[in-house]
């Protein structure tokens, strides 16, 4: 057996920052060995300048809105957010497969060997049937009003059954609170059974705005995209707690952007999640400026123990497809959190997340995680100068 040794400033290995008297040990495919002392390793070191990491893992992106790079304005909200991505997806279809492939070449190049991808159609598939990256394939739906309940269902099923028959890991899930309505609810709860299910949370002040008093910007929304709202009476509580019992037969919850949950919802989660249920809480720092110009609550997330994930969302959203950017953006406003707490949040918490610990997120024997190399760090810190490049 061929093999290959790395050794660098620091190795992290999905758990730990171990320092330069370390050695991973990979055979030419990528499959961790071992990680031993230096002084056990033998020969044929390769010494490298920077972190040795596994690769990362994107809990969150929509790799099918890359071709709306730089097209929606910056800090217009939410609402505005959403009416232009809604009514901005007929272009080509080539230049959106073009986009597809671009985007993904990016992803592969800075690091990121699996993804939590949300799905409105199928032209991600043949991109995906590459096999370079692991997707999980969020097909989402929605539909907001309860008498598109059943054709906005099947719709989504059609493509939720040809990704599993090209072998695609899949789930049906809901797009956000305020899209899917309580029939739509109960057609597809019984698809989240043992499964990874995502759901757009508490992105905009104004989402608890509407569920607590029936108020706010979602209301102008619904005008704007000519959907009759008169059936709604609000229920009176924050947006999570209308709708996260049902995940309770779901192995694994991902809870996406957070950027307005509060104190008062992790309490509510912590009593409602089944014993074995993974709650996870996955920030995308460079998107909440883009759209709300506003960080999540990273902090009290971290103090809370959460079991926070790392996403891009989309490129409608984000100037990069880049774990690593993401990380910057945090350190740079949370300078206090440890960079071994960072890529813990980059790699095995969101392997977890996406039920694929057993072969990605960290350097231990027989798994495959990708290797990755973070230059240009200074005292444990991230700069503005890092960069992260795939080995293998």
């Amino acid at each position: 057996m061929s093999y290959r040794k790395f050794k660098a400033d620091y190795l992290f290995t999905g758990n730990e920052l171990l320092g330069t008297n370390h050695v991973l040990v990979t055979d030419t495919e990528g499959t961790i060995l071992d990680v031993i002392a230096e002084n056990a390793a033998g020969l044929g070191i390769e010494e490298i300048t920077g972190i040795l990491s596994p690769g990362f893992v994107n809990a969150h992106c929509h790799l099918e809105l890359s071709h709306l790079e730089n097209v929606i304005p910056e800090k217009t909200g939410l609402v505005d957010f959403v009416f232009k991505v809604v009514t901005g997806r007929h272009f080509n279809e080539n230049e959106i497969l073009d986009s597809i492939k671009i985007a993904e070449d990016e992803m592969l190049q800075c690091g990121i060997v699996a993804v939590g991808d949300i799905c409105n159609n199928t032209l991600s598939l043949l991109q995906k049937n590459d096999n370079r990256i692991r997707y999980y394939n969020f097909i989402e739906v929605s539909g907001w009003h309860p008498a598109v309940a059943g054709t906005r269902f099947e719709k989504s099923k059609l493509y939720y059954d040809e990704f599993i028959q090209k072998n695609q890991k899949a789930s049906l899930i809901p797009h956000a609170p305020y899209s899917v309505s309580k029939n739509l609810w109960g057609k597809i709860t019984p698809f989240f059974t043992q499964n990874v299910v995502s759901i757009h949370n508490q992105e905009t002040q104004n989402e608890d705005d509407f569920f607590l008093k029936g108020t706010g910007s979602l209301v102008d929304m619904y005008k704007m995209m000519k959907i009759d709202n008169s059936f709604y009476q609000p229920q009176k509580v924050r947006s999570l707690q209308t709708y996260f019992k049902n995940f309770s037969e779901a192995s694994s919850v991902i809870l996406v952007h957070n950027t307005f949950t509060e104190q008062e919802d992790l309490n509510y989660i912590n009593k409602e999640k089944t014993q074995d249920q993974l709650v996870s809480f996955c920030v995308c720092a460079n998107a909440n400026l883009y759209i709300e110009n506003t960080l999540p609550p990273v902090e009290m997330l971290w103090k809370n123990e959460c079991n926070i994930v790392i996403g891009t969302d989309s490129l409608a959203s984000n100037h990069q497809l880049n774990i690593l950017e993401e990380l910057k953006t945090i350190s740079k406003n949370l300078s206090n959190i440890p960079i071994e707490t960072l890529l813990q949040w980059a790699t095995i918490n969101g392997a977890k997340a996406l039920q694929m610990e057993n072969e990605l997120g960290s350097f231990e024997k027989g798994k495959q995680p990708g290797v990755v190399i973070i230059e240009n760090v200074i005292d444990k810190k991230l700069t503005p100068n890092s960069v992260a490049k795939r080995i293998l």
